[in-house]
């Protein structure tokens, strides 16, 4: 396994304030210092669908998701969305219409589950990666999530529930994360 120099930022652009998530594991805004993980290959300025690494970038952050029936709604100034048990986000390459999206999983779609047995999700933010311009196999499903034991990720970035909570408390809907 390679050894990297991780910085992840989270720019917050109304009062210039940064949020940091700097030196290999760890988040700071301003006294406020966090373990996270990341993708178990590392970071990536050419990420592909099932690389198992982190992109590389300035990303916009999407709303909060999360599971009513597991946890009350955050204290955020982020657009809060409740997880549905059909919510799905489709990693299938093949499908252009829907790739690197919220779905209904309903649909016969390849797609990453919202509505999880696990607690990954009880709390997930979308990080705009491959959105804006969506490209099929350059990735999809980046998230900020939930850890219990900071395993290395797939390419989102994990946090315990109880940081992810005070990190809610600090970003708005336009805090930006710079992964580099």
């Amino acid at each position: 396994m390679h050894s990297y120099n991780i910085i992840f930022i989270l720019v917050m652009i109304s009062r210039n304030k940064i949020i940091i998530l700097k030196n290999k594991d760890t988040l700071k805004f301003d006294d406020f210092y966090f373990k996270c993980s990341f993708g178990k290959n590392g970071l990536s300025s050419n990420k592909i669908e099932g690389d198992f690494k982190t992109p590389k970038g300035l990303f916009n952050l999407g709303p909060l998701f999360y599971r009513k029936d597991r946890i009350k709604k955050p204290d955020t100034k982020l657009i809060c969305k409740k997880i549905a048990s059909t919510m799905g986000w489709c990693n299938d390459i093949s499908n252009k219409k829907n790739y690197n999206k919220l779905i209904h999983s309903k649909e016969k779609i390849k797609h990453e589950k919202l509505f999880r047995n696990d607690y990954k999700y009880n709390l997930m933010i979308p990080i705009s990666y491959n959105m804006k311009k969506r490209t099929l196999g350059k990735g999809s499903a980046i998230f900020i999530h939930l850890t219990k034991n900071y395993k290395k990720t797939a390419g989102c970035v994990a946090l315990k529930e109880k940081d992810l909570l005070i990190l809610l408390k600090l970003v708005n809907k336009k805090t930006k994360i710079l992964i580099n």
